[in-house]
């Protein structure tokens, strides 16, 4: 007998779940609506309106959420047994990646190829919150100068709130969620109202376990709506802690709202990032680095492709080479996994994209060259990625946040770094060439928290190397340590074994 082998396609399968709220142990579903229709973006079909979480929803998680870091009945718990919860949670995960990866994909439009990848972070980040655990990431002994032992223990500033963008939701929350959790901070999690369904359905396996396993409610909370629900929450002095990843202009009200409480804040808002070709590049491997910074989750992550900088006598060559390759892609279904390149979260998004190039190319006069070959569906919210030739450096400063990068030529190495270097961010930057010392010594002079040789996925350098923030691309650092500590403050406890100042 042979193998039936199932003809039903992850799109006509895939249930989107019910955006709910989560306030102290109780599901419900948020009480207003947004003036923001969410819709299909492959199709353009409307899905509903975005929801958000009522102003006495918030209230009550916030004194959730107080009540459990006043009793400590969350950061009492031991390492090992938070640990413990932290890996049934990522089992639990585990079996589930397929699933958010396929919301994922609906919401955001990045192909589910891309989405699958980027979804083992999910359940991999609890594990790692919870090996961190036990490895004593939050407790050190340093031997004073008289031989005395002195305990550093880092404990949770309070309650937390993650606030995640709609490119890479899942992962991204529970990047965070994971490491506030493990060092015992009650958390706050509030997704882009643009793509709440993978941030939901992540939530409600989170709080099942959590629940399984005894934990008080109110340790884990689930809040949805824009920037009223998220301006209320940071402007809360109960909550000790933000991490935001998003916008420039987010960043700035929540930097200012988070000064008058003098609340820990950790910033990651993007970048104009550069790949600067070294003149003994091979222009073919170029191309194809650049066509992947330029089109991996649509153009949408923050260390995306911006500037391609390559020396003058290789920029036709590399210019032919990236065209070849976006003709190449397939433009298509993002839950179909033979597709290469989705469409952009949302028509408004679309919208200020192509008002971006027309910028760019109306700056470019009659220098510009635009190449964008790759064929999109008409329905949709569909974007050619799009490399703009001739554009003065002076008017391509600012991130674009999509499938779009001008291309800027050089004669010397000097004009390279300073080609690189000219943008207000510093997230990541990008340096390709055949001579990798040589690659290495100008990498180094790149101005940003993070910098590739001859490479360009989305994957950091090293697990545990921080991934610092740049200039207007935030502040603070990110990584598997460093989110940890973000979220605690240190009290140092010791024998003191020094001399008095007097003799008496």
């Amino acid at each position: 007998m042979s193998e039936t082998v199932s003809t039903v396609s992850v799109r006509d399968s895939l249930v989107l779940p019910e955006v709910g709220e989560l306030v102290d142990g109780a599901w419900a579903t948020p009480a207003e609506t947004l003036d923001v229709v969410l819709a299909d973006p492959f199709l353009g079909t409307p899905v509903g309106a975005a929801v958000a979480s009522s102003s006495a929803a918030v209230e009550a998680a916030l004194s959730a959420a107080d009540r459990v870091h006043r009793e400590g009945s969350w950061a009492g718990v031991p390492v090992e047994r938070r640990a413990e919860i932290l890996d049934a949670v990522g089992a639990a995960l585990a079996p589930e990646v397929p699933r958010l990866a396929a919301l994922e994909s609906f919401a955001t439009g990045v192909p589910i190829a891309q989405t699958s990848i980027v979804g083992m972070i999910v359940p991999g980040a609890f594990h790692l919150a919870a090996q961190m655990l036990r490895d004593g990431v939050l407790a050190d002994t340093v031997t004073g100068e008289h031989g005395n032992p002195v305990e550093v223990h880092r404990l949770p500033l309070g309650p937390a709130l993650a606030l995640v963008p709609f490119n890479a939701p899942a992962p991204m929350a529970a990047h965070k969620i994971a490491s506030s959790l493990a060092v015992g901070a009650p958390t706050l999690l509030k997704p882009s109202e643009y793509a709440p369904w993978g941030t939901t359905a992540l939530a409600r396996i989170v709080a099942d376990v959590l629940d399984a396993e005894g934990v008080p409610a109110g340790t884990f909370q689930l809040l949805q709506g824009g920037p009223a629900v998220g301006g209320q929450l940071v402007n809360d002095v109960r909550v000790r802690a933000v991490s935001f990843t998003g916008g420039l202009g987010g960043g700035r009200a929540i930097a200012a709202a988070c000064a008058a409480n003098f609340t820990a804040l950790q910033l990651e808002l993007g970048g104009n990032n550069p790949l600067l070709v070294m003149p003994d590049a091979d222009p073919a491997d170029a191309a194809r680095r650049a066509v992947d910074l330029l089109t991996t989750l649509n153009g949408q992550w923050c260390r995306a492709l911006g500037r391609l900088v390559v020396p003058t006598a290789l920029a036709e060559a590399v210019r032919a080479g990236v065209e070849e390759r976006l003709a190449a892609l397939v433009a298509g279904d993002p839950l179909d996994h033979d597709t290469d390149l989705g469409p952009i979260i949302h028509a408004v998004h679309l919208s200020r994209l192509r008002a971006e190039i027309d910028a760019r190319l109306t700056a470019a006069g009659d220098a510009g060259v635009l190449t964008a070959p790759t064929a999109v569906p008409a329905t949709g919210t569909f974007l050619a990625p799009t490399l703009i030739s001739g554009t003065p450096s002076e008017a391509a400063l600012e991130e674009v946040f999509g499938p779009v990068a001008t291309m800027h030529t050089y004669d010397t190495l000097e004009e390279a770094v300073e080609l690189a270097n000219a943008t207000p961010f510093g997230l990541e930057g990008y340096v390709v060439g055949t001579d990798t010392e040589a690659a290495l010594d100008v990498a180094r002079r790149v101005r940003a928290g993070e910098v590739k040789v001859n490479g360009s996925t989305i994957m950091s350098l090293h697990l545990m190397t921080p991934r610092p923030a740049w200039g207007l691309s935030g502040m603070g650092e990110e990584g598997t340590v460093e989110t940890m500590r973000f979220f605690t403050g240190a009290r140092v406890v010791g024998v003191e074994g020094g001399y008095a100042l007097h003799g008496r």
